[in-house]
């Protein structure tokens, strides 16, 4: 006998915790982005090994505790799918940003590791990524 799958929290509940675990993985993926890039790695490579970070953290809370969900093979396949999706939208914006807002003068340092280019290209890049990934989950992956 298998236990029942509980109910998913309505869509305001998910929503909010949606935002409360992006935020938790935004600070481990813009943290790291930066670390990287402080100690000498390029933009690229730097965002990378940030987005996997950060994304790994979000599917692991996300799906426990935002969509109550089982951690069945066909859903970890779909979110990694919408994940290597998130990846090309999400390093593709930082990639085409960072560099044009480095021109336009962003480049100018916040703290003597972090740049407004790096914050500013993070922060579209990321928003971008987090609005597919929460209506893709919330429609197609997490569904009751």
């Amino acid at each position: 006998m298998t236990a029942a799958t509980p109910a998913q929290p309505a869509l305001r509940t998910q929503l909010v915790r949606f935002v409360i675990t992006g935020g938790l993985s935004a600070i481990v993926d813009y943290g790291l982005l930066v670390a990287l890039m402080a100690v000498g790695l390029g933009y690229l490579p730097a965002k990378v090994l940030s987005f996997i970070a950060g994304t790994t953290t979000a599917y692991l809370i996300n799906r426990r505790w935002t969509f109550v969900s089982d951690g069945s093979r066909r859903k970890f396949a779909a979110v990694m799918g919408l994940y290597a999706l998130t990846f090309v939208l999400q390093v593709g914006i930082f990639a085409v940003l960072y560099p044009w807002l480095i021109v336009i003068g962003a480049g100018a340092e916040i703290v003597p590791t972090m740049t407004w280019a790096q914050l500013i290209g993070f922060v579209i890049a990321q928003g971008a990524a987090t609005a597919v990934n929460f209506v893709v989950q919330r429609t197609l992956i997490f569904t009751p």
